[in-house]
C-alpha cells in the first residue's frame, strides 16, 4: 500500500459533471467496459484488444481497489443519453517501471470511441482529481502516456499535468508526467468525508 494514503472507509462516491455522471464500477459494466477494451482504435496505445476474462479481471480488480484504498476508478456515463464514456480516476497500480516513479497515485482514463473529441476525458478527469484532492489533501499525481498518443498528452496538459521524465514499461517507453498541486502534500492527509452514493489510454 503506498505510504502517503491512509486507507479510509470507503461508502460508494459519485460525481457529477455537466454533462456526466462518475460512479463506482458493478459487475454489469462488464458488457460497455469489454466493447471499449477490446476496440483496436481505443487500446492502439495501450496493448492489446482484451477478451472478456481479461476485462472481468479488471473490474474485479477498479472494486477491489476502492475497498482497500478509498478511491479508483469509476465508470463514467453521459448524463443526457446513458451512454457509457469509459473509465477515469486516480489508482495505485504498482507498475514495474524502469525508473521508478515512487507510490504517487496514478491518473488514469480510457474513453470509448464514441466520447473521442467531445472532451469528455478532460472533464471527468477534472473532477476525479478534485474529489481527489478534497478528500485527502494536495498531493502529486502522476499518469503515463504512449508518446504517440496526442488525445491524452492533450488532456494531460488540460488537466495540469507536467512531462518529467521518461520510462520503460513492458518493454515500451512511455512519457511520465506529474501534477503537484498548489500548496505541495500535506505530510499525513486526512481520510476522505465523501458523499453518500447518490493516463492510460483514451483521447478527447
Amino acid at each position: 500500500m503506498s505510504e502517503n494514503i491512509v486507507s479510509p472507509a470507503h461508502p460508494a462516491v459519485t460525481i457529477e459533471t455537466e454533462r456526466l455522471h462518475l460512479r463506482r464500477h458493478r459487475v454489469e459494466d462488464l458488457r460497455d467496459d469489454l466493447a471499449m477494451w477490446s476496440d483496436p482504435e481505443v487500446v492502439r496505445f495501450l496493448g492489446p484488444c482484451q477478451s472478456e476474462e481479461d476485462v472481468w479481471a479488471k473490474i474485479l480488480r477498479y472494486i477491489g481497489h476502492w475497498s482497500v484504498f478509498g478511491y479508483g476508478i469509476w465508470a463514467v456515463r453521459e448524463k443526457a443519453s446513458g451512454r457509457f464514456v469509459g473509465d477515469v480516476g486516480i489508482a495505485h497500480f504498482k507498475r514495474e517501471l524502469t525508473p521508478d516513479v515512487g507510490d504517487a497515485p496514478e491518473a488514469a482514463w480510457v474513453t470509448a470511441r464514441w466520447a473521442h473529441g467531445q472532451g469528455f476525458a478532460s472533464e471527468a478527469v477534472q473532477a476525479a482529481h478534485g474529489w481527489f484532492h478534497k478528500q485527502f489533501g494536495p498531493l502529486r499525481t502522476v499518469c503515463l502516456i504512449s508518446p504517440g498518443n496526442t488525445g491524452s498528452l492533450r488532456v494531460a496538459e488540460k488537466c495540469g499535468y507536467q512531462e518529467c521524465g521518461l520510462a520503460e514499461y513492458k518493454g515500451h517507453t512511455t512519457i511520465v508526467f506529474e501534477r503537484e498541486p498548489l500548496g505541495g502534500p500535506p505530510p499525513h492527509p486526512s481520510p476522505p468525508r465523501s458523499t453518500k452514493e447518490g493516463g492510460e489510454g483514451g483521447t478527447d
